[in-house]
């Protein structure tokens, strides 16, 4: 980042914006209880949310996209989580008052997510931030996802921004690396599902936070 001032804010959606864990280890625990298996500990298929599909089957039924069965039951999760996806899934009640001063202050913010347009929307639009952010950029928007840059300079485009006078926010590494590349400045947040990989402090984001009152802070918008 060259060290312009944030003009822009951009927010990954799971784990970072709002809280879908509920959904998307309901979905995986219906699976296992229809099959006579006992349900998992919420605490054991929340950090894998971010994994999306994969990481949700695979903590389910200790299986990878290399072995035989899987992409069967990546199918019916998929299937089942569309069917859920906006039971239980919420926005961060401590992010709220964050979006609330974004709008207050008239700064645009957008959301950059790797969950393709067929599952975001419906979940943007459902809990009421559709008519509230600036752009909606999805996994399936540009030919790449993140760590990709490519759908972050995509959302900076629409904005008519430039990339290093945005922010971006997010609780997964590939989150920093694709802010990194983008040239944007990156902020890691510690409330997310984090995954089970590198500690937060060893991503190399720009600003690493504990709670949503300190990103203005942070990004010297309060």
């Amino acid at each position: 980042m060259s060290g312009s001032i944030v003009r822009a804010v951009l927010f990954d959606l799971d784990g970072t914006l709002i809280d879908s864990a509920p959904d998307l280890a309901g979905a995986a625990n219906d699976m296992r209880v229809d099959r006579d298996l006992p349900a998992l500990a919420f605490a054991d298929l929340r950090p894998m949310v971010g994994s999306g599909a994969r990481g949700m089957v695979g903590c389910a039924f200790n299986l990878g996209p290399q072995d035989e069965g899987f992409l069967a039951l990546r199918e019916e999760f998929l299937s089942r989580y569309e069917a859920r996806m906006t039971r239980e899934t919420r926005v961060f009640d401590s992010m709220l008052p964050v979006l609330a001063a974004l709008d207050a202050k008239h700064v645009p913010w957008g959301i950059v997510t790797n969950k393709v347009t067929r599952y975001s929307e419906p979940i943007v639009h459902a809990l009421g931030l559709g008519q509230r952010a600036r752009v909606l950029v999805c996994g399936d928007t540009t030919p790449h996802a993140k760590p990709h840059p490519a759908p972050l300079l995509e959302a900076a485009r629409r904005l008519g921004i430039p990339p290093d006078a945005c922010a971006y926010v997010g609780d997964d590494e590939r989150d920093v690396q694709a802010g990194h590349a983008a040239g944007m400045a990156t902020v890691a947040v510690a409330w997310g599902y984090l995954g089970i990989g590198e500690a937060i402090e060893a991503w190399g984001a720009t600003h690493v936070i504990h709670s949503p009152d300190d990103l203005l802070n942070r990004l010297g918008m309060a």
